[in-house]
């Protein structure tokens, strides 16, 4: 095990670990020691996730469930309590995209969904957390920023104005307890081979505009890439970095 992560033993729980980076993820933090926590949707790939980490004889386990749903956010939690004894690393990951949708044309379903998701799980999640993270004296806080976050022509209006959140809310925790151990950073990904949908109509006012700013996103990146962002920032050898977006994007956000 490698004595620069510091990640034996520790306990992580990775959202979206069923897949794309979160499976990557869950599978590299297994690599060097963790205790995983997949949180998943999907309870075939969950399940997938924990076999593949057994198999090669790391520790981990699944909670199926919505996280726009507070009991599945507090079973989350209460699980890598029960089962690992505590948590020292969340990272927020699972997410799913808007339909490309220009404000005018985003309708209050679409909205509440992406917000729901992908900007109050991870406040939730980081939420139930921090009491268990304050009392250990330690803790680290990894958040799935986007590309949307730091521009508004990566994404529609519901998903940018998300991850514009995700940013506001790595940056607050990242403040408020840097001096309590507390670390919080956010990756914030390009263009990412992963599983999630886009159910976007190509001639509506958001996709055609969005189309136009396409050629700047650059390689694609494979999950594994983003994981081991994510794994940097969990582990000790980012002991002094709090705060941060760090865009991993083959260099879109420097355009």
């Amino acid at each position: 095990m490698s004595s620069v992560t510091g990640l034996v033993g520790r306990s992580v729980i990775v959202t979206g670990g069923g897949s794309g980076i979160g499976r990557a993820a869950a599978l590299k933090f297994a690599a060097e020691g963790a205790k995983v926590l997949i949180a998943d949707l999907n309870a075939e790939a969950a399940k997938s996730a924990v076999a593949e980490i057994e198999t090669a004889g790391g520790i981990a386990r699944a909670v199926v469930g919505d996280l726009s749903d507070q009991a599945v956010v507090d079973a989350v939690v209460s699980t890598a309590l029960e089962v690992f004894g505590g948590v020292d690393v969340l990272v927020n990951n699972a997410g799913i995209m808007d339909r490309m949708s220009a404000a005018a044309d985003t309708d209050d379903a679409e909205w509440d969904r992406v917000i729901r998701i992908n900007l109050t799980a991870p406040f939730q999640l980081t939420r139930a957390v921090l009491p268990h993270m304050l009392e250990a004296g330690r803790g680290a806080i990894v958040n799935t920023a986007s590309e949307a976050s730091l521009r508004g022509s990566a994404s529609g209006t519901a998903y940018t104005a998300a991850k514009h959140g995700v940013v506001g809310l790595t940056k607050s925790v990242a403040v408020m307890y840097r001096d309590r151990g507390i670390r919080a950073n956010a990756i914030a990904p390009g263009g990412t081979v992963t599983n999630i949908e886009v159910d976007a109509q190509q001639a509506a006012h958001g996709p055609t505009v969005l189309a136009s700013y396409a050629r700047n996103l650059g390689r694609v990146a494979n999950p594994e890439e983003q994981a081991a962002a994510i794994l940097f920032l969990a582990s000790d050898a980012a002991s002094n970095v709090s705060g941060v977006i760090l865009p991993v994007d083959n260099g879109w956000s420097a355009v």
